[in-house]
């Protein structure tokens, strides 16, 4: 079955994943405040972000947040003119293919047509003009037929942190269609976080892209590809498709049948296996932000390299971050001597000192704060 391109804005959906506990963040990002609920950058949530970027393109009463029990009020409070109903809750975490399975469903019951995007929720992208571009661009392309379109990234270093997509040929606009102003490629394989040398061969090739977990597809082809790769998938977005209107009712369905659902992430269960799958070009800044030391990417640092949101003051202090998260009553000015490759974060309950080679080793940090019941409070 295919459906029509050019189709109207009313018939464009977008599910953005919100999830995530974000540790690495910690102190300022908890379970009930994750990292796309906070404002590191500017006034708005990460979360917040999303939405504004997307709600250009896709109708406010087409976007959806798949967020947990833990974090649907926040998100609610943070978007007051979403539709509450456009809120829903995973019972428990299932990894990606769920949230994207229940995304088919809450889609599908509004319109069997639509064209739908998967967006995380906590990306920085500082132009959204050009991601706007790339985005109109894809769904255009995969309500023209069944194909699956991500967005990849242009790599601007040999990143090991992130998931690759090998391109291939490039490919021409539909026939009778106008060239897009985004370059479309054929996706030959996606290929899991590389080692170094791995990676500075990938870059150096020119024909590999960041994955950046952003998918665009309509619901037809995403419920085939569900049939035919992740049969038990398929059967749920059925069950769940049947409910979806009435969100007292799938609410009950997902917190009986959520933790017996597979835990796996679309990649894996999706996009290794499609042999339909298109690359957009996603030629415009994106990043991770995957833990502390990336803010450096996005705060001006001082001529020692010290990047600080704070009011900072030091003597002989090199490359450090500093993250002030206090209540303006609780703000002191830091001050420090000697200080170098340090992450120093504060916050009304917490503070935070770590050397910035350490910084993954803030999440083990975390679970153990959560084993202890005296702070326990903390995470």
């Amino acid at each position: 079955m295919k459906t029509s391109g050019n189709a109207d804005n009313q018939d464009r959906f977008a599910i953005i994943m919100a999830g995530g506990r974000g540790e690495r963040f910690w102190p300022v990002s908890r379970e009930k405040t994750p990292k796309q609920l906070i404002r590191l950058l500017g006034d708005r949530s990460f979360l917040q972000q999303a939405v504004d970027r997307v709600t250009p393109i896709v109708p406010l009463k087409n976007i959806f947040i798949i967020t947990n029990t833990a974090q649907v009020d926040t998100v609610r409070r943070q978007l007051p003119r979403l539709p509450r109903d456009n809120v829903v809750a995973e019972p428990i975490g299932r990894d990606t293919c769920a949230a994207v399975t229940l995304g088919a469903a809450l889609v599908g019951v509004r319109s069997t047509t639509g064209v739908m995007a998967v967006l995380p929720a906590d990306h920085v992208i500082p132009d959204p003009r050009k991601f706007q571009q790339v985005l109109r661009d894809s769904f255009d392309v995969a309500g023209r037929g069944q194909v699956i379109v991500t967005l990849g990234i242009q790599p601007t270093e040999p990143a090991t942190g992130y998931g690759y997509i090998q391109a291939g040929h490039e490919l021409p606009p539909p026939q009778g269609v106008k060239r897009y102003k985004t370059t479309f490629f054929k996706a030959e394989r996606f290929v899991e976080k590389p080692d170094l040398a791995r990676a500075v061969e990938y870059v150096s090739s020119g024909h590999y892209r960041w994955n950046a977990g952003m998918f665009i597809w309509s619901f037809v082809t995403l419920t085939n590809s569900l049939e035919k790769h992740q049969p038990a998938m398929y059967q749920a977005c059925q069950r769940w498709f049947k409910v979806a209107k009435d969100p007292a009712k799938l609410g009950r369905v997902l917190k009986k049948e959520y933790p017996d659902i597979k835990k796996i992430s679309i990649d894996y269960a999706l996009m290794e296996h499609a042999q339909n799958v298109v690359v957009a070009d996603g030629a415009f800044d994106w990043d991770d932000l995957g833990a502390w030391p990336a803010l450096a990417r996005h705060v001006k640092p001082d001529a020692e390299g010290n990047c600080a949101v704070a009011e900072f003051i030091h003597v002989d202090g090199a490359r450090n971050i500093i993250y002030d998260a206090r209540t303006k009553a609780h703000r002191t000015p830091i001050a420090c001597a000697g200080l170098r490759d340090a992450i120093l974060v504060l916050t009304d309950d917490a503070v935070l000192l770590a050397h910035k080679s350490q910084a993954q080793k803030i999440k083990d940090l975390v679970r153990k704060l959560g084993e202890d019941p005296k702070w326990k409070g903390l995470v």
